[in-house]
């Protein structure tokens, strides 16, 4: 098994969930005692959400740049960025390192249309509902990116960062993303990308009528593809 590089820490309660997926999807592969062979390099989120906030993303890319390098040097083989926002800035951490990148968005619409979808809903920060680095990612696999109204996208992201970065878990939170969702749908989403790694803990399959497309899960069982893959 190759070593996977992980960049984490952004929130904290998200790479736990990478991490957990990692190990568990291991398992399910290899059986027994099987676990993942992974290094891991978590910053500090405070010291990223305050350049997120100041429009600082080159400074911020730089850190992830830095832990990257860190990475590599630990002996990784392949890096994630265990958060969706922060691709964001991927294309300056892949140019720091010699060892590929999993891009997440790439990882989600693959999943996406293997079902044979095109319209989604994204749901997510308000940096990846309403910027071009994440939808148009997706848009360039062929996919019909929706986000939802002003006033539903100020409400996603006050939950993740108030509440999901902080392991707070509100069953009103989980009613409200429940009804965003539903806009979506009458508005044409045929699947919904839960495009911020905090949403798993909020949103289950169950909570949406159409498909929910996890993106934390679908990055880290192609990073494990990639990792028992023989090239």
């Amino acid at each position: 098994m190759k070593t996977i590089g992980l960049i984490g820490g952004m929130s904290w309660e998200s790479t736990a969930e990478c991490y957990r997926l990692l190990n568990e999807l291991t398992r399910e592969r290899l059986g027994g005692l099987h676990s993942a062979k992974c290094v891991l390099y978590s910053v500090d989120f405070a010291e990223i959400e305050r350049l997120q906030a100041e429009g600082r993303w080159d400074e911020a890319g730089e850190v992830l740049a830095r832990a990257a390098k860190a990475l590599e040097a630990a002996g990784a083989d392949l890096l994630l960025i265990c958060t969706n926002t922060m691709h964001k800035v991927a294309d300056r951490v892949s140019a720091a390192v010699g060892v590929p990148l999993l891009h997440l968005a790439d990882t989600t619409a693959d999943a996406v249309r293997a079902k044979g979808l095109r319209r989604i809903g994204l749901l997510g920060t308000a940096f990846t509902m309403e910027q071009d680095f994440y939808r148009g990612r997706l848009a360039g696999h062929g996919l019909d990116v929706l986000v939802p109204e002003a006033a539903a996208r100020r409400t996603v992201h006050r939950v993740i960062y108030e509440e999901l970065c902080l392991g707070v878990v509100k069953e009103e939170s989980r009613d409200a993303f429940r009804s965003v969702i539903d806009d979506l749908i009458a508005a044409g989403a045929e699947g919904i990308v839960l495009g911020c790694t905090e949403i798993e803990l909020l949103i289950r399959p169950q909570d949406s009528p159409v498909p929910v497309f996890p993106t934390t899960r679908l990055h880290a069982e192609a990073a494990l593809t990639h990792a028992l893959s023989a090239t």
